[in-house]
C-alpha cells in the first residue's frame, strides 16, 4: 500500500515558482511576443498610418504620440480610462516635479508615484480578471459548438464515411455534416470566411439552416446552395461569405451528384483506374452574388461511384498548412496520398492524411482551421457501425 506523504503538499516557494513559470517554454514565449507584437503594429497601423495615407503627409511626432494614446485608452470603458489618466498624469507629475526641483515644495508629491503605481497594477488587475472571464466564456461556446455538431461517422452497405476536424482557435468557422436520409446521404462541408468566435456563431447558424432545410424538402445540392445563398445575402450590411460543397449519394444508384461553391477543388479516386481525378466544377461562393446569378453559374455535376471508390472533400486550412520553414502541405500531398491510399476505408485513409499532416508540420500549429472528410464505397457490405466526429483539441 503507497502511503502519501501530506507533509510535502504544502504551498510554498518552490510550488508558487512551478505555477508561475509553467508553459514558458522558448517556442510559446517567442510566438506570443510575436503576436503582441503584430497587436502593437495593427494599432500603429490604425491610429496613424491610416490617417497619413489619408492626409498624404507625415504627422509629428508629438500628435502621433496623442493618437496612439487616445487609441488604446479608447478600448478601455470610462471608469478604467479615468483610472488609466489619473495613473498616467501621477507618473508624469512626479517625474516632473523631480526635474524642476519642486519635489519638496508641493505638499502631495511624495503620493504621486504610490497613487499611480496603485492605479496601474489595479487596473491591470482588473483587465485579467475581465480577460479570463470572456476565457471561461469562450470554452463555453468551444463546448457549445461541438455538442451541436453530428457523428460524422458513418458505416453502411453502400458507404463509409469517416471525417477529420481541428479548430486553429477555441472556436472554428469550418462546418461539416453529413446527413443521412431515406433516399440517400449528403455530405456538406463549408467554410465561412474569418476565424473565432463570429464565424462559430454563423456556421451554427449554417449548420440549423442546412439541417432544416435537408429534413423538410429533401432538396438537391444546387437547391440547398441557392436557398443557403438567400440566408446569406438576407443581410445586405453583412460582409460574410461561405465556399462549399455538398455531394449527395443516393441509396439506389452507384453515383453521386455534386456542387462547389468556390471551395477547394475535391480528389477523387477510381479504384477501377487506380488513379485520382480533380472534381471541377464551376461556382461563385455562398453571399458573393445574387442568388439568381449563382443559379446561372452554379454547376451540377454526376459521377459515378464504384465499389473502391473514394471521394475526399477538405478546406483550405489542410493544403495551407505550414511547416516551421513556411512550406504549405499543399494539393499535390494530398492527392499523393489519396493515389496511395485511396482504396482503403475511409477510416484509414483519414487516419493516414491526419498522420502524414502531424509529420509534415511538426510543431508549427495550424494557422487556419483543418477540417476533411472521406467517402468510400466499400467492395464489400459491413454492419453498421455508429460513430462521433473525431475532434482534435489545440
Amino acid at each position: 500500500m503507497s502511503l502519501k506523504n501530506e507533509a510535502q503538499s504544502g504551498y510554498g516557494t518552490k510550488k508558487f515558482y512551478q505555477e508561475y513559470v509553467s508553459g514558458m517554454s522558448r517556442e510559446r514565449i517567442s510566438k506570443e511576443l510575436t503576436a503582441d507584437t503584430d497587436r502593437l503594429k495593427l494599432l500603429y497601423k490604425e491610429a496613424v498610418e491610416d490617417i497619413e495615407r489619408q492626409q498624404g503627409h507625415r504627422l509629428p511626432g508629438h500628435v502621433k504620440f496623442m493618437r496612439l494614446f487616445s487609441d488604446l485608452t479608447q478600448r478601455l470603458n470610462p471608469t478604467r480610462r479615468l483610472a488609466f489618466g489619473l495613473g498616467s498624469v501621477s507618473f508624469a507629475a512626479h517625474y516632473l516635479l523631480g526635474l524642476l526641483g519642486l519635489s519638496n515644495v508641493v505638499i502631495f508629491s511624495g503620493l504621486l508615484l504610490p497613487f499611480g503605481f496603485i492605479s496601474m497594477f489595479l487596473l491591470l488587475l482588473v483587465e485579467l480578471l475581465e480577460k479570463s472571464d470572456v476565457q471561461k466564456e469562450i470554452d463555453l461556446a468551444r463546448d457549445i459548438q461541438l455538442s451541436l455538431l453530428p457523428g460524422t461517422s458513418l458505416n453502411k452497405d453502400n458507404l463509409e464515411v469517416y471525417s477529420f476536424a481541428h479548430t486553429a482557435k477555441e472556436v472554428g468557422g469550418d462546418y461539416l455534416d453529413i446527413i443521412d436520409t431515406e433516399k440517400g446521404t449528403y455530405a456538406v462541408i463549408a467554410d465561412v470566411s474569418g476565424k473565432g468566435l463570429s464565424a462559430a456563431l454563423y456556421m451554427v447558424r449554417m449548420q440549423a439552416l442546412v439541417n432544416l432545410l435537408i429534413s423538410k424538402e429533401h432538396p438537391s445540392p444546387k437547391d440547398l446552395f441557392l436557398q443557403l445563398n438567400d440566408f446569406v445575402k438576407s443581410n445586405s450590411k453583412d460582409k460574410t461569405f461561405v465556399t462549399g460543397c455538398v455531394a449527395y449519394f443516393p441509396n439506389d444508384k452507384d453515383e453521386f451528384e455534386y456542387v462547389r461553391a468556390g471551395h477547394n477543388i475535391p480528389i477523387y479516386y477510381s479504384r477501377e483506374r487506380d488513379t485520382t481525378f480533380n472534381l471541377k466544377a464551376n461556382g461563385f461562393a455562398l453571399g458573393m452574388t445574387s442568388t439568381n446569378m449563382l443559379d446561372q453559374h452554379l454547376e451540377v455535376k454526376r459521377f459515378h461511384f464504384k465499389p473502391g471508390d473514394s471521394v475526399l472533400l477538405y478546406t483550405d486550412g489542410l493544403n495551407e498548412a505550414r511547416n516551421v520553414r513556411g512550406e504549405e502541405f499543399g494539393e499535390e500531398r494530398i492527392e499523393s496520398l489519396m493515389e496511395i491510399y485511396g482504396s482503403l476505408h475511409s477510416k484509414t485513409i483519414v487516419k493516414k492524411i491526419q498522420s502524414s499532416l502531424e509529420a509534415f508540420i511538426g510543431t508549427e500549429p495550424p494557422a487556419d482551421d483543418v477540417t476533411f472528410t472521406c467517402i468510400h464505397r466499400p467492395e464489400k457490405s459491413n454492419a453498421p457501425v455508429s460513430g462521433k466526429l473525431q475532434i482534435k483539441s489545440p
